[in-house]
């Protein structure tokens, strides 16, 4: 039996579905939005005992047959996830994780499959309302029900739910999740805007969340599901007593290990301390007992350690000796690497991001082809987290989720800042590797991604920053820190990460472990974020306060020239004729659009230039009386053709090569000489009339005959010599010749 509940959302109906498809999964529904449906459904198993962490596993799959696609490569099957499919995951695993009970003892997965795809309205925000309405209806242990929606902005007025079409215009992309009472997930990317903005338009989109969260209350009521009320997990009174003991008589020098400021030290004693208290409390003997004793003894110390750590937060301290408020020291290095387009060295604290900029053509846009119409990015950002950055050992393949997250985010921070094509048309790659990490290593990417495109002379709008705000709530009160460290992150309650401008935001970030937060702490987060964030600028400033005027002499030289649309072809050629030999020629890669813009780039400026001249000549209408240079190509009894521009010919008739008379063409020009040609004329069928002897001016040998032909001479019979009138015989056959060959060429073309 279905149940089906519905309610019109932004001028488009939202229907939720269950018990149709996929009967035999725990919960599962179905949610369309416009012609935009998702299916999504959630499975659990039973584990013998609590692992310590929740074991939940979402997957997202965006099928070609939404939009009646077949997939491309050889298999034409759906392969590894793409990076919108991991995204989106991570969407859905950020809004579920945090409100599960910690009682839950089983291992979770979440499947959502696109299998229709309006591309007008994105299935990402119908993907997150299907899970958190499939794990509804499972009635698993969850502190929900859970609403995701996007809000977008356009002339100052906020739009639920825009349309990809509409999300070109807004200066807000922004995606938020909440419970009825708080909000616990928020993603956004932005146009530089004003924190007040942002804070009324998160608060905004929880409006009409609490309308999608009534909607699920509806379903489960229909399906006569609830959620079960949450148990405090059982007390273990054997790890309380082992808490206990270590709170008497290790907690003091446990308090002082954890106030060592440098991480590696810090890891050091917190791990010889705990190595000394298995000795103390368990013993060296190898046993199943003891084994069970030293997971006792290590659960209560890590408690214990979280304990101090947030007792210390309370009272206004930190564990590496700063302030709440307190952002570690800053240094900056430019142009370090000498053979990448632009580099910056960027360490806050111990963290830090080795940042490289290369500038490519237009050619080395990366095409996104999904469900979505194909369009083409023309700035890239990656991100890389080796092992080392955390002093550990592990295996280095492809990026993970993470990786593919924080790269996103990072990059969104800096879209914002892009200048446009026409200023800058080039493809912008940068890549952030982590040499250290010790907290808000994608903000660091921010950070050393702004200095390394000003170092390669990219001109950005703004430079942008970014800092990780952290949250510690004790009941009623709670404890914002500005750029927390990975310990902070670990044991506190909220990661909130801000980039953007001095102006404003550009990109958010928010993950929490507890329900949600409220208006208070979104204000003050933001609010000290700026601060921060505004310190972290000038410190970068120091280094470079602006974008080089010149981009790296190893960087491509641009020149970019319009043509004629009509014209394209010309510059083509016959099979890509004309256009590879201006680049083998001139060295210049050169890209054509469909609009008649030209980009020619070259490593030397002189080869664009060069390779725009040959452009120009291949393009411009040709102008009687003009000089050209050219190279003959063929030799014919009546004359020689000369290629004027690639592609481009004209006739040099006999009687044009030279002022003399010229018995045989071989005489005077041969196959791959180059030589300078006058237009003569153009006929009505674009056939080019050269002359060579215009251009070469007439000779002394010619000016001595003028002078003699000016002497009047008495006309006799000896004029009509056998000489004279081989001549006129030979004269007659070329011209006989050339007028076939005209008509032949002719019929070719």
């Amino acid at each position: 039996m279905s149940f089906i509940v519905e309610k019109e959302i932004a001028g488009k109906t939202l229907k939720i579905e269950t018990g149709k498809m996929a009967r035999l999964a725990a919960g599962s529904v179905t949610v369309q939005y416009g012609e935009t449906i998702v299916l999504a459904t959630v499975a659990t198993k039973e584990l013998d005992s609590n692992p310590g962490f929740l074991p939940l596993l979402v997957e997202y799959k965006e099928k070609s047959a939404s939009v009646g696609k077949i997939p491309g490569g050889f298999f034409k099957r759906e392969g590894r996830p793409t990076t919108k499919e991991i995204l989106t995951m991570r969407l859905v695993d950020r809004s579920i994780r945090p409100l599960f009970h910690k009682t839950m003892c089983s291992e979770i997965q979440v499947i959502a499959l696109v299998l229709s795809a309006d591309q007008e309205n994105d299935p990402d925000i119908i993907a997150m309302i299907a899970a958190t309405s499939a794990i509804a209806v499972a009635g698993l242990p969850f502190n929900g029900p859970v609403g995701s929606v996007r809000v977008g902005r356009i002339d100052g007025q906020f739009i639920l739910n825009p349309t990809l079409e509409q999300l070109k215009e807004s200066d807000i992309n922004l995606v938020v999740s909440g419970t009825y009472d708080a909000i616990n997930m928020v993603e956004a990317g932005a146009n530089e805007v004003d924190e007040s903005v942002m804070t009324q338009a998160i608060l905004w989109a929880h409006e009409q969340i609490r309308v999608i969260i009534g909607m699920q209350k509806e379903l489960m009521q229909k399906c006569n599901v609830s959620f079960p009320e949450e148990q405090e997990p059982e007390v273990n009174e054997e790890e309380t007593n082992y808490y206990n003991i270590l709170q008497k008589k290790y907690a003091a020098n446990l308090e002082k290990s954890v106030q060592i400021h440098a991480k590696q030290e810090r890891s050091l004693a917190l791990k010889e301390l705990l190595s000394q208290i298995k000795l103390d409390l368990v013993g060296e003997e190898e046993s199943d007992e003891n084994k069970e004793k030293e997971k006792l003894v290590k659960n209560a110390y890590q408690k214990l350690t979280k304990d101090i750590v947030r007792r210390l937060i309370t009272q206004g301290k930190r564990v590496d000796g700063r302030g709440l408020k307190d952002i570690r020291n800053i240094t900056s290095e430019v142009g370090l690497i000498p053979r990448t387009h632009g580099s910056a060295l960027f360490t806050r604290g111990e963290t830090q991001s080795l940042v490289n900029v290369t500038l490519g053509t237009s050619s080395d846009k990366q095409v996104i082809d999904g469900l979505h119409p194909e369009y083409h990015k023309r700035f890239i950002l990656h991100y890389n987290f080796p092992p080392f950055c955390v002093g550990e050992v592990g295996f280095m393949r492809g990026p993970g989720r993470r990786e593919i997250g924080h790269g996103a985010l990072a990059e969104r921070a800096l879209e914002a800042v892009i200048p446009d094509n026409e200023r800058f048309p080039y493809t912008i790659r940068v890549v952030s590797d982590i040499l250290e990490s010790n907290g808000s290593s994608s903000m660091a990417s921010v950070c050393g991604g702004t200095l390394s495109m000003m170092d390669a002379g990219v001109p950005i709008k703004k430079p942008v920053g970014g800092i990780a705000m952290g949250l510690v709530k004790e009941d009623d009160n709670f404890y914002i820190l500005s750029d927390i460290l990975g310990l902070e992150d670990h044991l506190g309650d909220m990661d909130f990460k801000v980039a953007g401008t001095q102006r404003g935001i550009t990109a958010l970030q928010m993950d929490i472990k507890i329900t949600g937060i409220d208006r208070q702490i979104l204000e003050q987060a933001l609010s000290q974020a700026r601060e921060g964030r505004i310190h972290i600028l000038r410190e970068m400033m120091k280094a470079l306060s602006r974008p080089r005027k010149e981009i790296s002499k190893y960087a491509p030289r641009v020149v970019r020239m319009e043509i004629d649309p009509e014209k394209i072809a010309l510059v083509i050629g016959p099979g890509g004729k004309n256009i590879r030999s201006i680049q083998e020629t001139t060295g210049a890669k050169v890209d054509v659009e469909n609009d008649g813009v030209i980009t020619v780039y070259c490593i030397k400026k002189e080869g664009a230039l060069k390779a725009k001249e040959m452009i120009e000549t291949l393009t411009e209408d040709l102008k009687v009386g003009k000089i050209y240079e050219g190279k003959v190509t063929s030799i014919k009894d009546f004359g020689a053709f000369v290629e004027i521009a690639p592609g481009l010919e004209g006739l040099v008739h006999v009687s044009e090569l030279e002022n003399s008379f010229v018995q045989n063409v071989n005489d005077s020009v041969k196959v791959g000489d180059k030589i300078s040609v006058k237009v003569l004329a153009i006929d009505d069928q674009n056939r080019v009339k050269l002359s060579k002897r215009a251009v070469d001016g007439p000779s002394s040998e010619s000016e001595e005959e003028t002078n003699e032909e000016d002497v009047p001479q008495k006309s006799t019979h000896s004029n009509d010599s056998e000489g004279t009138k081989r001549k006129h015989r030979n004269h007659k056959n070329h011209k006989k010749n050339y007028n076939r060959h005209k008509r032949n060429r002719h019929h070719k073309r």
